[in-house]
């Protein structure tokens, strides 16, 4: 990082506005560009860059840049494109196996109300997490990034990306324990 670059990211964690609409001014239109190239949707590309600026702002404080700001911007609007493109193939598999009139159901009312249950159980556990867990556990489960990933989007190291996930299951665990033999009842189908 040049001594320019460390001087407006100083300004940036001690909460200068100044610092942060600098940022957004001199990266907001090139940060547009890279994640349309991505994308492909004018509106989605905004959406993506002003959520990583919103993120900037909001977590300037713990912010720390090994690199350079144009990097960090770079990789985080790269990542959110990722996840953007993956969850729209997901969105697509879905409505192409809807579409195609996917499997009957084979959940009676009674499976139903459990699964209901079981998953706003998830839901009350994954709560409980410490926020950095939570979003760790989130990130791993079910937007499926690999540890590496995880610990650059979140520019942490990967050790403490394993501490976070060794806490939320242990926390997860604790939660949930007593609807294991539920939660397996519901697996049995993905098993067989």
């Amino acid at each position: 990082m040049d001594l320019l670059e460390l001087q407006v990211f100083t300004s940036l964690k001690e909460g200068h506005e100044s610092a942060f609409e600098m940022l957004f001014k001199t990266y907001y239109p090139l940060l547009c560009r890279y994640a349309y190239s991505f994308l492909n949707d004018k509106d989605e590309a905004e959406e993506v860059v002003q959520a990583a600026f919103i993120t900037v702002w909001d977590k300037r404080e713990s912010i720390e840049i090994q690199t350079s700001i144009k990097s960090y911007l770079y990789r985080m609007v790269r990542n959110s494109c990722l996840n953007v493109i993956k969850h729209e193939k997901v969105k697509q598999q879905h409505a192409a196996y809807e579409m195609a009139g996917g499997e009957p159901s084979h959940e009676g009312p009674t499976q139903s109300v459990l699964s209901s249950e079981l998953e706003e159980k998830i839901y009350v556990a994954m709560k409980a997490l410490p926020e950095q867990c939570r979003l760790v556990f989130q990130l791993s489960r079910f937007e499926e990034l690999k540890y590496a990933e995880i610990a650059t989007q979140l520019n942490i190291s990967i050790k403490t990306v394993e501490n976070h996930m060794g806490k939320a299951l242990k926390i997860m665990r604790e939660q949930l324990k007593d609807y294991l033999p539920l939660l397996l009842f519901f697996l049995k189908d993905w098993i067989i």
